[in-house]
């Protein structure tokens, strides 16, 4: 029972996680896009929570399924309408049929627990890649996208990685806790959706050029992660055993060395200590230890951080040499992240950790003289890769098309906020509300929040500016709430 109690304990940690993923986004945004990187992280959980009931499961873990994908073997129409010419098939309807009979994880943990363990990980990921809609993406469509995106993208993903029918499982490759399934994924799509985008209005200019509106949330955002990131790879031992420990252990060192590696690299350049770098590098260790935190030792674990703090850091320039919008550095933090993380574990992966659990075992890596498991991560690293981001923009590209589905907000919504045009509720009482020049925007806004706040009625003047109408000067307006 205790290895069912710790799973389940890790499940409520990852699930803060999400939410802790949009707070992070939120507070590095512009106040009038804050709320919207919150509302998606929660809309991720419910949309990809009713997907992974659908058919998620089933497409991810069901033991009859090919290496590249599972079949609806687990699905729950199997019981509705298959039960006449298949009566065992009534047993899976809304997974009734995953209950006690041990999961494909691990056969410690019933199947009813390792599946609403893994969904979390199913949940987590999209919420990180729509973080590159910020600020320029619309909130309706992203419903579409998520339940279509963990269909096509993630499920397949998991499926080769983790189901034991899956090629690169078959292969051998070493994938703890989602380098290549979570972070890599994610972090391409992110790619594939900012380049599908394009780029911000005032892209390359100052307007662009603002600090994060409210360093807290990304503080607080990085506290919910690092927290729960301790059920993310701990609990991927789906076992209260030595080897979760120590997955536990390397976590938080890697964690630790990449926010100094981050924040020192950063200070070289401001003479600042930024926590907005601790928090960046904390994420990009926690990202890089992901795929290895069952298969390395402690000392390894500062290695992760320190590279992974490192890259992670240099790949935020790979935006500027290559000319694509990522808000949020997304690409940089989680694929780049998720590579080298991959590849270390090449490095120091050993035999002898993974068997702290008394019952796996691995060839190891470089550490026990297996070099052609470079080899196999690499291999994963790259599919990962390649198929997150083809399919990505196929998606795009298909729901560009079909009416009411495509991803881009029109300029107005940019200029006004993706909070008031698309919601109609802010994250705080007062917004500041950036005016553009040559632009008249409509500042009587009505939202109520849910009738928990008085209506905004406040009109502003269309400000005047003087000289050229090529003038950089920008003109303000402010929407304060009065109490």
């Amino acid at each position: 029972m205790g290895d069912i109690a710790w799973t389940l304990a890790s499940t409520a940690l990852v699930w803060l996680m999400i939410p802790g993923v949009g707070f992070f986004y939120s507070g590095l945004l512009r106040r009038k896009n804050a709320l919207s990187m919150i509302w998606t992280s929660m809309i991720a959980i419910a949309v990809v929570s009713f997907q992974w009931f659908f058919w998620g499961f089933s497409l991810a873990f069901s033991e009859t399924g090919s290496a590249y994908i599972g079949d609806l073997s687990t699905c729950w129409w199997q019981g509705s309408f298959c039960s006449l010419s298949q009566p065992d098939y009534p047993e899976y309807f809304a997974l009734k049929g995953v209950l006690a009979e041990p999961s494909i994880g691990s056969t410690r943990i019933p199947s009813i627990v390792f599946c609403v363990y893994q969904c979390m990980f199913a949940a987590i990921t999209p919420a990180i890649a729509i973080g590159a809609i910020a600020e320029r993406g619309r909130l309706g469509p992203i419903l579409v996208f998520i339940f279509v995106w963990s269909t096509l993208v993630y499920d397949p993903i998991a499926c080769w990685t983790w189901n034991s029918n899956g090629w690169s499982f078959i292969m051998g490759g070493l994938d703890f806790a989602g380098g290549t399934p979570v972070h890599i994924s994610s972090g391409t799509a992110a790619l594939a959706i900012s380049i599908f985008l394009g780029k911000r209005r005032g892209y390359g200019t100052q307007r662009l050029a603002y600090k994060p509106q409210n360093t807290s949330y990304v503080v607080l955002g990085t506290v919910f992660l690092w927290f729960g990131w301790f059920g993310f790879n701990g609990g991927s031992a789906l076992s209260a055993n030595f080897r979760a420990a120590q997955a536990c252990i390397v976590t938080n060192l890697s964690a630790s060395v990449g926010g100094l590696t981050w924040m020192l690299w950063d200070y070289r350049l401001e003479k600042k200590w930024s926590a907005v770098g601790f928090c960046s590098g904390a994420i990009a260790g926690l990202v890089a230890i992901t795929p290895g935190s069952g298969y390395v030792g402690s000392p390894a674990a500062v290695a992760f951080g320190f590279l992974g703090g490192t890259i992670c850091n240099f790949a935020t320039q790979l935006k500027f040499i290559f000319g694509y919008d990522d808000t949020l550095d997304i690409f940089a933090s989680h694929a780049i992240g998720g590579v080298v993380g991959n590849i270390l574990t090449a490095l120091f992966a050993q035999a002898s950790v993974a068997h702290f659990d008394g019952f796996t075992v691995i060839p190891g890596g470089w550490f026990d003289h297996h070099y052609v498991q470079l080899g196999y991560q690499i291999a994963d690293s790259v599919a990962g890769l390649s198929y997150s981001f083809v399919m990505t923009t196929i998606i795009l590209w298909i729901m560009h098309f079909i009416p009411g589905l495509s991803l881009r907000s029109n300029e107005e919504t940019e200029i006004l906020g993706v909070d008031d045009a698309e919601m109609g509720e802010f994250a705080y009482d007062y917004v500041g509300l950036e005016q553009e020049i040559g632009h008249t925007v409509d500042c009587r806004v009505g939202a109520t929040g849910g009738f928990r706040e008085p209506e905004h009625t406040h009109e502003h003047a269309t400000p005047t500016v003087a000289g050229s109408t090529h003038s950089n000067e920008k003109g303000a307006a402010e929407l304060s709430q009065s109490s």
